[in-house]
């Protein structure tokens, strides 16, 4: 975790970049619950009306030029601005973060932080210019459920190999095929999207990478083998409904995550609720997780959207022999409407 400084305990005025998404209602909560509040938000789009069970009296903006000459106006009126927390797309974060750091505010950054290796390496030097943090939401570091695992890692004796098959799976309609999301240049694909959290944890669980093989990557689904210092992994990503379970899609469910470890289900679905608070709790304190805790899955991540698929392997995850799917606007049928 990093730490430039200590914070007293007045209220923190926050800004927000990215307020209409689906997570920044979890920051504002968070920013709710530890007592501070938030001053300004950004959104191009303008459907940000649950910025009202939190932060009615916050102005907001869906220009980024108002925005800053807004924060500006603040400054000189001689309100600090404390955090810039974001939410904004991914392929946004590295120029937002610049941004919160500019203007003399610590930044509390959402999944992933960058999506290149090499931008934490300038993000430092900006950190060190500019005498400011930078955090990032890490929230599986603290579930309780994988605390408990780590602490039975590290209780285990040195040379003990886990065997482990993560699978997420969290349906998307297609509606994400016309989003930013699809394109990898801007989300860094499934593997970064929906991936990035149990890279981390799986790194930060079981050690250093050792070896990292792509099997499968397409529009909906993403799977491979990594090997850790402590640990041999099985990994499948997907955003297709149609590889759910059939036992989980009669039951009304859309989504599917399983964590194995040896054999024994570390169950994780329910515990999110107070996770963002806990990670701002923490922030607070100058305990947050910094660049260098967010490295190892950035460049995970990074390795997997760059990697040339080797196909099914004996150490492949067993759903990587699925059918594939069309991609869902090259079908013949929606040729005439595109």
């Amino acid at each position: 975790m990093s730490s430039f400084h200590n914070f007293n305990t007045r209220m923190k005025n926050f800004t927000l970049l990215g307020a209409a998404g689906y997570i920044a209602p979890r920051h504002m909560l968070a920013i709710k619950e530890t007592g501070n509040t938030l001053v300004a938000a950004l959104d191009k789009h303008d459907n940000v009306g649950v910025i009202d069970s939190y932060f009615p009296e916050a102005y907001f903006f869906t220009e980024f030029e108002r925005f800053d000459r807004f924060v500006s106006k603040l400054k000189r009126e001689d309100m600090d601005i404390d955090f810039v927390s974001i939410c904004s797309p991914n392929y946004l974060h590295d120029a937002h973060i610049r941004f919160g750091l500019r203007i003399g505010a610590d930044v509390i950054c959402e999944k992933p932080l960058v999506l290149n290796p090499w931008n934490l390496d300038a993000l430092r030097a900006e950190e060190e210019y500019f005498g400011k943090s930078v955090y990032t939401i890490l929230q599986l570091r603290l579930h309780p459920h994988m605390l408990d695992l780590k602490r039975r890692v590290e209780a285990a004796p040195p040379d003990k190999m886990f065997d482990v098959e993560v699978t997420y799976i969290t349906s998307r309609g297609n509606w994400y095929y016309t989003s930013w999301k699809s394109q990898s240049e801007k989300s860094g694909g499934i593997a970064t999207n929906i991936g990035i959290h149990f890279f981390d944890a799986l790194t930060w669980i079981f050690g250093n990478v050792k070896e990292n093989e792509v099997h499968l990557h397409t529009h909906d689904r993403a799977a491979g083998y990594l090997e850790f210092d402590r640990a041999r992994v099985r990994w499948f990503l997907s955003i297709n409904y149609d590889t759910i379970p059939t036992d989980v899609r009669v039951s009304g469910g859309r989504t599917f995550r399983s964590f194995l470890v040896d054999g024994e289900e570390i169950e994780f679905s329910d515990g999110f609720r107070d996770l963002h608070t806990k990670s701002y709790e923490a922030v607070l304190k100058g305990e947050g997780f910094g660049l260098d805790d967010a490295e190892e899955a950035v460049r995970i991540t990074y390795d997997i959207r760059n990697a040339k698929p080797k196909g099914f392997a004996d150490n492949s995850h067993r759903l990587v022999s699925l059918p594939l799917s069309p991609h869902p606007f090259e079908r013949e049928e929606m040729i005439e409407f595109q």
